[in-house]
């Protein structure tokens, strides 16, 4: 097969994912130059020369009552690129996460004699442990970022790389705090408080009234403190302005387009929802204080499915509770702003040790070696 005429597609389904899919795309043409990319595709992926046959938005959906909604979009898109796939053909098939989508197209293309990966695990050891035969049959290879999933499909005979997380090898690290708060044009004699609110529409109309909520009893306990917020994109930032003025309008917040891991480095501590940013936070060695709130179903039926220890990925990876996460009703201003303040006032020293080893833990070269696993399926 000439380079040229390389065809690898790739879908991704939300913003990490996106992060991840660049990564590889890159990575992939170090060895393939002339390769094509095509898929669903968010701004770094097309950044890196992913054509995108539909918006990464279209599946960017949390909750499982949530997606009913989108339900019959979701499946057309689906229906749409398996036509398309199934009459041209890729080399290769890459699921980036979004595993609610990408393991039905992956299995369909699987038997139609398509070579298949699924990036990044989704949470089997923790409910629908079944899914594991699923994936079994529909990749030909799984890629994971957290060590102990290695382990769990070893244990299944499932063909799985542990290749660590991209974002891991992006950041330094030690990130010196005053670059960012002068970058940001902030006063580095003040606290500063990051509030992140998620990068899907349901998790910013949740988390920001709460979130909100807390800033306005930390500003009366720390006077002078900075609010700063960075949202995703122009979408979310509208809709989170739209909250902060009903929810908020005295607060004095900075808002910032994009340039989370800045804001991110910039503060004393942050306030985010569960998520990949968590991950992020904790490279960047900064202490925070996790939320997350779903739907009153959507809650009920996942606490009957799911047997998870943990949300935050920082205490998946420690495998016990480093940083106070709270969830649905635990999820409350007076909870929040209790812990925060407590990291507002601490040295945190200890707790910045333990994330500096977990990022060494999953520091491993990932797009490099997320490509090195997708090319020996290309070549198998």
């Amino acid at each position: 097969m000439a380079q040229a005429d390389l065809h690898i597609a790739i879908v991704a389904g939300e913003v990490s994912g996106d992060i991840l899919g660049a990564g590889l795309i890159a990575a992939l043409k170090q060895q393939y130059p002339s390769a094509r990319f095509s898929g669903i595709a968010g701004p770094l992926m097309q950044k890196q020369g992913c054509e995108a046959l539909f918006d990464m938005e279209e599946l960017s959906v949390m909750g499982l009552v949530e997606v009913l909604g989108r339900l019959p979009r979701i499946l057309k898109v689906r229906k749409q690129l398996l036509q398309h796939y199934i009459q041209s053909p890729p080399d290769i098939y890459i699921g980036v996460d979004a595993p609610d989508f990408n393991l039905g197209v992956e299995h369909k293309l699987h038997t139609k004699g398509i070579k298949t990966v699924h990036y990044v695990s989704p949470s089997v050891w923790a409910w629908k442990q079944k899914r594991v035969f699923k994936i079994k049959e529909a990749c030909n290879k799984i890629l994971v970022f957290l060590p102990f999933e290695k382990a769990f499909y070893d244990r299944f005979e499932v063909p799985c790389e542990f290749v660590g997380h991209t974002l891991a090898d992006q950041v330094a690290m030690h990130s010196p705090q005053l670059p960012a708060i002068e970058q940001l044009g902030l006063d580095s004699t003040k606290k500063v408080l990051a509030i992140l609110p998620g990068s899907r529409n349901a998790e910013v109309d949740l988390l920001t009234p709460v979130f909100l909520e807390s800033a306005k009893k930390l500003v009366q306990q720390f006077p002078g403190i900075q609010l700063v917020a960075p949202l995703v994109n122009q979408r979310r930032r509208e809709q989170f302005e739209a909250l902060v003025n009903e929810y908020g309008p005295e607060l004095d917040i900075k808002i910032v387009d994009g340039q989370a891991r800045t804001v991110m480095t910039a503060a004393d501590a942050i306030l985010l929802a569960s998520g990949t940013a968590t991950l992020e936070a904790m490279l960047v060695k900064r202490p925070m204080v996790v939320g997350y709130r779903f739907k009153p179903l959507t809650y009920r039926i996942a606490k009957m499915i799911v047997n998870a220890k943990f949300a935050a990925l920082p205490n998946l990876l420690a495998d016990k509770m480093i940083v106070q996460e709270f969830v649905q009703d635990e999820c409350t201003s007076d909870n929040i702003v209790e812990e925060l303040s407590k990291l507002l006032q601490n040295d945190n020293s200890e707790l910045i040790d333990t994330f500096t080893e977990l990022h060494q833990k999953i520091r491993c070269d990932a797009d490099y070696k997320a490509a090195k696993a997708v090319i020996e399926v290309i070549n198998s």
